[in-house]
């Protein structure tokens, strides 16, 4: 008995949630990129005004958004414009994402 008409399922089925950023004593700091989702469209690229994401070439030869390596350790600091205390967050690259890719944890 061959599983070959399982394939092209698994084959969808394989990607990546890619988790950047940091806890530290007051909380977690993270950016989530669900890889399944991303297409590569840097929609989000463009909307982030810190310029902290990227869009790279993965392993699996598709085109993804990143943070940053240089960013990942102070997102807390660097994402602060757009998490005002006082008033409504605007995460503009989350709301840039037509597919709901981009995430964050605080």
């Amino acid at each position: 008995m061959t599983f070959d008409f399982l394939l092209p399922t698994l084959t969808l089925m394989l990607g990546y949630i890619a988790n950047y950023g940091y806890t530290d004593g007051s909380g977690d700091y993270y950016i989530t990129i669900d890889g399944n989702n991303c297409d590569g469209c840097a929609k989000c690229v463009a909307a982030c005004p810190e310029n902290i994401i990227e869009v790279i070439l993965n392993d699996y030869d598709e085109l993804v958004a990143e943070v940053r390596s240089d960013a990942v350790k102070n997102l807390k600091y660097i994402c602060a414009p757009c998490k005002p205390v006082s008033s409504p967050r605007e995460l503009k690259c989350q709301m840039a994402c037509p597919k709901g890719a981009i995430t964050h944890s605080w």
